[in-house]
């Protein structure tokens, strides 16, 4: 059989922690047209600083309208991610973000080559991913973090805002 096809794969054998990170920011109001101009462009330049363990970054395009952009990032291995998520400026970003989503939504679902899938929605009206087909439940307790989400007990750390600031509604007083 002769082909034109020029069919390749990969070896992933040197990255048997990797992992892979899918985010979302949508449009939900027309003034979060600001803040997704606010947060991606500097998303961008993040990752054209190559923060340790991250090995190659996309933007994707879902659509246009509702505007719906996000990225696809490859890391080493699930304490990279956790680390630059807790380190400026993603630590303070997710923290605002948390307090007001200004008129967008944020989702992300990550992937681990040695297993566990995790996903949060945030402000997101319509479900897609994980919370299209599986049940959705609140980000609270057990769930509320990314490695405990995942399984992955031994990678905990703690989070950007922890649940109580999050939840209690004068805790920001503190």
């Amino acid at each position: 059989m002769s082909t034109r096809v020029n069919r390749q794969t990969v070896d992933l054998s040197s990255y048997p922690d990797l992992v892979v990170v899918y985010l979302g920011m949508r449009v939900n109001r027309l003034y979060g047209l600001r803040t997704l101009m606010g947060y991606g462009p500097q998303i961008g330049r993040s990752a054209g600083e190559t923060p340790e363990g991250l090995l190659h970054h996309e933007s994707l395009l879902w659509s246009l309208f509702p505007m719906h952009v996000g990225i696809r990032q490859y890391w080493r291995d699930l304490p990279s991610l956790l680390s630059w998520a807790r380190s400026e400026p993603h630590r303070l970003w997710w923290r605002n973000f948390l307090r007001d989503s200004g008129g967008t939504g944020f989702w992300h679902e990550t992937y681990l080559l040695r297993g566990g899938m995790e996903a949060v929605y945030d402000d997101i009206p319509k479900h897609r991913g994980f919370a299209a087909f599986a049940p959705v439940q609140p980000a609270r307790g057990p769930m509320f973090g990314s490695a405990a989400r995942v399984g992955r007990p031994e990678d905990i750390v703690a989070p950007v805002v922890t649940e109580e600031e999050l939840y209690t509604p004068d805790a920001s007083q503190r």
